[in-house]
């Protein structure tokens, strides 16, 4: 599947049924799309079985709820929407985009309790997130950006409203050529990419940003369990960013960008040693058994 992402063949679930790809559209005053009030998911299926599936639908229910926006859908509802998306579109490896939003109603102010809270589910093919640098290793760029404080958006809620910063980061690597963005969070302390959690090798233990600012990605968790029954120390901690010029290794979890070795940040240089190499491989191993 290629092309613009409204113009392709298949079938989107959208509120409850089926629909034609590209017939699953919204109103031009939807919420969402004026205040930001949308949530989702990014999931990648392997061999037929969505990767920590329930885990995700769970979060989606969490995210709705802290900004807000009750979704009217079960856990069990949206997973068997996402099988049946998988089964219309006849995909076994793909990736899965769930997103609830706040559709058009009697509001088209800031607040939007009248409105109806819709959902969607939609399937698509979709290779290595950061290309040839899963190999290679991904070169990041130092955000202007920071990650705010819990304190200003709910930091535990995908939402939307909060990749703002993402996009614009993103934009500024890839226009100096790298793949990605490093976020410092309001205080100074290293965060994360704008779609990915972020690991770091001194003297073969790992250290990774405290998520009390970031979102305690559902990757960075698997990858926190694997090291530890690998017997590898996991530092779970605030990180100063001199710090990454005593760093060995480097990398990045997420759903979309698995585990992504990262050979530079800023002036910063890491190898793509055996420590991360091993974490690839068996997280492949792992949402594929």
């Amino acid at each position: 599947m290629a092309g613009s992402y409204d113009d392709r063949d298949g079938q989107i679930w959208m509120d409850g049924k089926l629909v034609d790809w590209r017939d699953a559209n919204v109103h031009i005053l939807t919420h969402a799309m004026h205040y930001a009030s949308s949530v989702f998911e990014g999931e990648r299926c392997y061999e037929g079985k969505i990767f920590k599936s329930r885990e995700h639908s769970e979060r989606l229910l969490k995210s709705g709820a802290l900004i807000d926006m009750p979704i009217p859908y079960s856990v069990d509802e949206i997973e068997a929407a996402k099988e049946d998306v998988l089964k219309a579109n006849g995909l076994k490896d793909a990736y899965v985009r769930v997103v609830a939003w706040r559709g058009s109603g009697e509001d088209m102010g800031v607040a939007s309790s009248k409105n109806p809270v819709r959902m969607a589910v939609a399937c698509w093919e979709w290779g290595a997130y950061y290309g040839d640098a899963k190999m290679k290793g991904a070169k990041l760029d130092i955000a202007a950006w920071k990650r705010p404080s819990p304190e200003t958006i709910p930091t535990a809620a995908k939402a939307a409203g909060l990749y703002m910063i993402c996009t614009i980061s993103k934009h500024a690597a890839e226009a100096k050529g790298c793949s990605d963005a490093l976020f410092m969070d309001y205080r100074g302390y290293v965060a994360e990419a704008t779609g990915a959690n972020v690991f770091f090798v001194k003297d073969g233990e790992v250290h990774t940003p405290i998520p009390d600012a970031i979102l305690n990605g559902i990757t960075r968790q698997t990858i926190i369990q694997m090291l530890k029954e690998k017997g590898v120390t996991v530092h779970e901690r605030h990180i100063m960013p001199e710090e990454m010029e005593g760093f060995e290794q480097c990398w990045l979890t997420g759903t979309a960008a698995e585990v992504t070795p990262v050979g530079q940040i800023g002036d910063y240089t890491f190898e793509v040693g055996a420590l991360t190499r091993d974490v690839a491989e068996s997280y492949e191993r792992l949402v594929r058994a």
